[in-house]
């Protein structure tokens, strides 16, 4: 991918969740604010921001003129690093502006929490217009995505929900005290995009709590036996979900021609 995101999904997909898609993320700290980058979900996490920086200014070299948002880069790399790694496509609508202003409140009540349970999970979803579909399918992105030993250290040695053998295999580079950086993939297939993700939740194998959680008894266990067994109804929801988050609150209007991150 374009911008890399271990701990909290495909594209920065659950980033637009704070304000919408607006290319806050890549914000730099200012007196005024401070940066979403030291979310939780996001320090030590996402990174590479200097490359859409480079593809931003590309595109304007070659248009002659300032033409095109960071947001709307962000966008549209997410859907072409998801079809460079084999998964499916979808139309990227275009247009929007980017924010000058981060929010590092909002991200931290905002984002999804790796601790949380079904009902919180689906209740953060309905909040953003979202419905249990395109929490799931959503959710099915980090197939392509890391964690940090630091957010899934709980699970491996606490859950009662998770396969054996694959909560020691995880203990051997994320200890009890040590190793918080160190990464593990969301699923057994992490460079590519398929239903592996899916596939490890009916084994409980999932990486987080939240994860697990979309397998666990409750009413999205149906829909990710689904995914698991059948890739295009994953592939098709997922594009439908992609759309639908890059829809929430878009900033228009005149877009910023300075850098991404100012």
């Amino acid at each position: 991918m374009f911008l890399e995101v271990d701990s909290l999904n495909a594209e920065d997909q659950f980033l637009k969740f704070v304000l919408g898609c607006d290319g806050s993320l890549l914000l730099d700290s200012t007196p005024d604010f401070e940066t979403k980058k030291n979310a939780p979900g996001n320090l030590n996490s996402v990174r590479r921001f200097e490359v859409v920086d480079q593809i931003k200014a590309e595109v304007d070299r070659v248009c002659g003129r300032p033409v095109v948002s960071c947001a709307d880069i962000l966008a549209v790399a997410a859907r072409d690093s998801v079809v460079a790694l084999g998964g499916p496509t979808w139309k990227v609508r275009l247009g929007r502006r980017d924010s000058t202003r981060g929010r590092l409140d909002l991200a931290n009540t905002v984002l999804p929490s790796a601790s949380m349970d079904l009902p919180a999970l689906i209740n953060n979803f309905k909040k953003q217009g979202l419905n249990k579909r395109d929490l799931v399918a959503l959710s099915g992105g980090q197939t392509i995505g890391f964690s940090q030993c630091l957010i899934f250290r709980n699970r491996i040695y606490n859950a009662t929900n998770i396969d054996p053998a694959f909560a020691k295999h995880r203990r051997a580079t994320c200890t009890r005290t040590k190793g918080n950086t160190n990464h593990a993939p969301f699923d057994s297939t992490p460079g590519h995009f398929d239903t592996a993700y899916f596939k490890d939740l009916v084994k409980q194998r999932g990486l987080l709590t939240s994860d697990q959680a979309l397998f666990n008894g409750g009413s999205t266990d149906k829909l990710v036996k689904t995914y698991s067994l059948n890739p295009n109804a994953f592939w098709v929801d997922f594009g439908k979900s992609m759309i639908r988050m890059g829809n929430i609150k878009p900033l228009t209007g005149k877009t910023r021609t300075n850098s991404c991150r100012l």
